[in-house]
């Protein structure tokens, strides 16, 4: 048996250095490590041998197969080889070819031009974690407990009580709780809800939401912020208008609009033929949510504001529908 092993061997080995294809080498595979193989068949008469002669003949079989294995490779590797060499032309007189730059999404586009006008503004950026508490997204912030928001219909909640921010609110609550007043920030940053997807929704979503707290601070302050910022942003012929509204974290409330931007207040289809865009809420801060951070309401005051940035980047680029922020379609997003 040993000397039929080493003649097998013998012939894969000249075999596999003549193959000149894959398809050859594959006939040879089948051929010596197939279940109809030489030696599979000798395997099969092992319990034909004396016990003497079989530990011998079974190292012999095992190191045969191990051998036509790595003949096999070899095989393969050098077919790999002599193709590529034969396909490979490299013509040094060619001129290198410059790498594509990457532009920035629109996303983050509107994101560097909002927070660049709030800095120029006097406002410095704050960041938290997209992971929070309830009581910093929604206790502190005065949220009752029977609010709709609070539903796990709406909400996305880990098994430990922790849930993801459903917007970036519980900065300022961070920041509140770890810094005294005079403060002056803008929290850019991703929230999550439970929203179905659709032309103007989102589960994935940025926000950007603005934050003073000082003595005395007036809703006429919140009013030339928020107008110098959409002068900023859309040109010096926007206008703003404030709406009476509620969040249980402001008091007064408002929902506030810019003029269109598409018709100049003229009306079109973009703006329902109002005249005007609804871009976001804002008031003056609560004095419960002051409480809750331990500043004392009756010195202190200040407003705070939210904007969607998808909302603001759909009006800045006409984008009709917000999923095309997220299809990461390349069509798309040359354009920015």
């Amino acid at each position: 048996m040993l000397k039929e092993i080493d003649e097998i061997l013998t012939r894969a080995t000249a075999s596999f250095q003549a193959a000149s294809d894959e398809a050859a080498i594959e006939a040879l595979r089948v051929e010596f490590l197939g279940r109809k193989s030489p030696l599979q068949t000798l395997a099969s008469q092992m319990r034909e041998l004396s016990p003497e002669e079989r530990p011998a003949a079974g190292k012999s079989l095992n190191s045969a197969k191990a051998r036509i294995n790595d003949l096999l490779k070899e095989a393969l590797a050098n077919l790999t080889n002599k193709n590529i060499g034969a396909n490979t032309f490299l013509d040094v007189t060619l001129p290198g070819r410059e790498p594509g730059v990457g532009t920035k999404h629109p996303v983050s586009l509107v994101i560097d031009e909002c927070v660049a006008i709030f800095r120029r503004l006097g406002f410095i950026v704050a960041e938290g974690p997209e992971i929070e508490t309830v009581r910093n997204n929604f206790d502190a912030l005065n949220t009752p407990v029977d609010h709709p928001s609070r539903d796990p219909l709406d909400t996305f909640y880990f098994s430990d009580g922790r849930l993801l921010r459903t917007q970036t609110s519980p900065v300022q609550i961070r920041v509140m709780e770890s810094s005294e007043p005079p403060i002056r920030i803008v929290a850019p940053g991703r929230c999550f809800r439970r929203d179905t997807p659709d032309a103007t929704h989102s589960m994935n979503f940025h926000q950007i939401e603005g934050l003073y707290i000082d003595e005395q601070v007036s809703l006429a302050e919140l009013k030339s912020v928020l107008l110098a910022f959409a002068r900023e942003l859309f040109g010096p012929e926007v206008s703003i208008r404030m709406r009476p509204h509620f969040f249980p974290f402001t008091e007064p409330s408002v929902e506030y609009d810019f003029s269109c931007i598409m018709c100049k207040g003229q009306g079109c289809p973009i703006c329902k033929n109002s005249g005007w865009l609804e871009i976001a809420g804002a008031g003056m801060v609560d004095p419960e949510v002051l409480a809750n951070v331990g500043y004392d309401p009756e010195k202190w005051s200040g407003y705070a504001f939210g904007m969607g940035i998808e909302r603001i980047a759909m009006i800045k680029y006409r984008i009709n529908d917000i999923r095309l922020l997220y299809e990461n379609d390349l069509r798309f997003l040359k354009q920015f």
